[in-house]
């Protein structure tokens, strides 16, 4: 019986904090340096990374996209709350940790990507 997760379960917190930060890099960072009077900072860094523009112009389906993520990984989370963990108490123990560790990455996650929707859509509202 292997006990290893598979890549794709060990690397989906990873590209849920991926997707969530381009969403905080998109919409909530421009924001915040224009907020504190620095956007000729902004206007610098966006001419040193043009990628930048482009995620701003694609905001809506990188949200779309991010969001589906996001509810995959709550899923999977949600799923595995109850899986057992080995009977060695050692394996347990890191079996207990990993599973804190994943939800406390998920949930910092989901943060970031709530802040980025903030900026990007309702802080206009205002």
């Amino acid at each position: 019986m292997n006990l290893q997760p598979s890549l794709p379960k060990k690397s989906f917190p990873f590209l849920l904090l991926f997707t969530s930060m381009s969403t905080l890099v998109c919409c909530a960072l421009p924001a915040l340096f224009v907020t504190l009077g620095l956007g000729a900072t902004f206007a610098s860094l966006v001419s040193a990374v043009p990628q930048l523009v482009w995620l701003s112009e694609h905001k809506m389906g990188l949200f779309i996209f991010s969001g589906v993520m996001l509810l995959a990984g709550g899923l999977l989370q949600w799923r595995a709350r109850n899986e057992p963990c080995p009977i060695d108490p050692e394996l347990a123990r890191a079996c207990d940790r990993t599973r804190r560790f994943s939800l406390g990455f998920y949930i910092f996650s989901l943060g970031i990507y709530l802040l980025g929707f903030f900026f990007a859509y309702l802080i206009v509202l205002f």
